[in-house]
């Protein structure tokens, strides 16, 4: 019967190599990003704005479902006279 050859080293062989390639690549200088404040108030005013419109949103939100329950409690009470 055919039986398999078997490798002499008992370890096999590193499936990768490194290369040059796989050091790690030299830092590139980080780009200066200047922020001026009129960009920072800008952002800081319209993140209060939005803030402020989502807080109007939820109290009309509460309001009207609170008035939605009282009109069907008042209907209900009205329906069974």
């Amino acid at each position: 019967m055919l039986l398999p050859k078997y490798p002499d080293s008992p370890t096999p062989p590193p499936a990768h190599t490194p290369t040059v390639a796989d050091q790690v690549p030299a830092r590139r200088p980080v780009p200066q990003i200047s922020v001026s404040t009129g960009a920072v108030a800008a952002v800081l005013v319209g993140g209060v704005v939005l803030t402020a419109l989502l807080a109007a949103v939820a109290v009309t939100a509460v309001s009207v479902a609170v008035a939605a329950v009282v009109l069907r409690s008042l209907l209900r009470d009205q329906h069974r006279r």
